[in-house]
């Protein structure tokens, strides 16, 4: 019997885990998608594959880094405006996915860099936070929308699944 040092790994490890397990599922279910398919309106609300992968990355910005004191890269866009949602004829697939992995890269040095009791204030919220609590809310967030991603896939092409087939490699 094989044991998977992720099925026993500790908290902090196990947590960041789980959040990248749902950050690859959202960029999962961009792959084979053409610019239209990903930018398509598929609600009344109009979300969207790739607005969702906007919102994401906004989200990610905010929680972790500018909550923990760190520089967070300049927006061309509100987020407190719903404009994270929204996808501008200006703004091209490869630069919302590279926001995307900006985003996560600039989280990940966070929640690396400090204990998952590390207290943090979000500027837009009258709150303190730890760095614990941002986690499993941002883990919540993203299996969230990675679930809306699933259902919006299915309807465009069908596709479905909340991760990638396992390839036995054995």
């Amino acid at each position: 019997m094989t044991t998977d040092g992720k099925y026993t790994a500790g908290e902090k490890e196990t947590l960041r885990a789980s959040l990248d397990r749902h950050r690859d599922a959202v960029l999962w279910k961009l792959e084979g998608l053409d610019d239209e398919q990903l930018r398509r309106p598929m609600t009344p609300s109009g979300t969207n594959l790739l607005g969702l992968v906007k919102h994401l990355a906004s989200v990610e910005y905010g929680w972790f880094v500018e909550t923990f004191g760190e520089e967070v890269e300049p927006l061309w866009f509100d987020p407190y405006a719903s404009e994270d949602m929204t996808v501008g004829p200006g703004e091209t697939t490869q630069q919302i996915i590279d926001f995307y992995g900006r985003a996560r890269a600039a989280a990940d040095r966070v929640i690396a860099s400090r204990p998952l009791e590390t207290l943090g204030r979000p500027s837009w919220h009258d709150i303190t936070v730890s760095l614990r609590w941002v986690l499993v809310d941002m883990i919540e967030e993203t299996a969230r929308h990675a679930g809306h991603m699933d259902i919006l896939r299915e309807l465009i092409d069908g596709a479905t699944g909340a991760h990638p087939p396992v390839t036995d490699t054995a």
